[in-house]
């Protein structure tokens, strides 16, 4: 297959290295002084109670009646009501934080205050949920030992699948860029204020393996590459062949892919299905992190490391061929020095005779 571009990935790896630096850093910003971030209550503890009205209703003044209802913060989660025949029929659902359940004496308060302020609108309560602090946490424990898990796996397989270029360093490095990703998906939730829920957990494990995958291709390619264009190219060389052959085909599944997961964003951006936007806009800027750090991170790291070693070895070996040479002189020296010791004492020998 004739290549039609040749992008030299290696030699600007400090550029795509910058580049992400600049934007986690902007975005640590923003998750610090601007947005902090929001745990859900599945891994903090507390209740839910979804509230279920009709007509049009500002989201402000439904948080403002129901928070002065009680003395608990409250969060707000707005969206149709598709369960419904009625069309003008939407959902509230109300989060109190705290490792205590509230009282139904505190849930009538807030349902009584609702019911006041707008008599013509009918809320009525659908759910009402405990989450239990514990539970929440030993979920989330479970969630991370999974992630964990699947790295070590991952760096396993790498080491097992591609020992000949590399093995273990190429997983570690695979892992890597998957750290990027996982990083870039929690500041996607935490910039746009979407609470860290089950859909985070969901979206990281997805992420794990499309990234992965793309990253395993690229190793594919560089262990044929190598095979094919002999120990007289260099590792850089070789990289970035490979990268640019499989450029067409990540660009193209990516955008498939994020056109997919697009359309059910609009979706659920048109009829506000807020547990669906927090799973497919993560999603969407997890997949292109994915394919940027599968091309952009993990190989060119690997390449500098692997170049870090072939020059330590070659160090090494330098010093040992040095080292082998200078026994060979000292021993050659060693040799010259006892001849010419047993030439004197022969002259020696031959002179008392005389």
């Amino acid at each position: 297959m004739r290549q039609k571009f040749h992008i030299d990935f290696v030699k600007n790896s400090k550029i795509f290295f910058c580049i992400s630096l600049l934007l986690m850093v902007a975005a640590l910003i923003v998750n610090i002084f601007v947005v902090p971030t929001r745990v859900d209550i599945q891994f903090t503890g507390g209740t839910i109670i979804k509230y279920s009205y009709s007509g049009d209703l500002t989201e402000k003044k439904i948080s403002d009646v129901a928070q002065k209802a009680t003395k608990d913060t409250i969060t707000f989660t707005y969206a149709e009501n598709l369960a419904s025949s009625d069309s003008n029929s939407h959902l509230v659902s109300l989060q109190f934080m705290g490792n205590k359940a509230i009282s139904v004496d505190e849930q009538d308060k807030v349902t009584d205050a609702l019911t006041k302020a707008f008599p013509k609108n009918t809320f009525k309560v659908e759910q009402s949920t405990v989450v239990d602090a514990s539970k929440g946490a030993n979920f989330f424990f479970k969630c991370l030992a999974a992630v964990i898990l699947a790295a070590v796996l991952i760096i396993a397989y790498i080491g097992i699948r591609f020992k000949k270029i590399g093995g273990i360093s190429a997983g570690v490095f695979a892992i890597v860029a998957l750290v990027h990703d996982l990083i870039i998906v929690y500041f996607t939730f935490a910039v746009f204020n979407m609470s860290l829920n089950d859909n985070f957990i969901a979206v990281v494990l997805m992420i794990l393996g499309y990234s992965v995958n793309d990253t395993i291709v690229i190793y594919d390619r560089i262990r044929e590459n190598r095979r094919k264009m002999g120990p007289k190219a260099t590792t850089a060389e070789v990289t970035n062949a490979s990268i640019n052959q499989c450029f067409p085909r990540t660009i193209c599944t990516s955008i498939t892919t994020l056109a997919a997961i697009g359309s059910v964003l609009v979706v659920s951006l048109i009829y506000n299905i807020d547990s669906i936007i927090s799973f497919a806009l993560p999603m969407m800027i997890g997949l292109v992190s994915g394919c940027y750090s599968s091309i952009c991170i993990a190989a060119p790291l690997w390449v500098m490391w692997k170049n870090h070693t072939d020059k330590k070895k070659a160090a090494k070996d330098k010093k040992a061929k040095e080292a082998k040479q200078e026994k060979k002189s000292d021993k050659k020296s060693d040799k010259k020095s006892d001849k010419k010791t047993d030439n004197k004492k022969e002259t020696a020998e031959d002179t008392k005779k005389d």
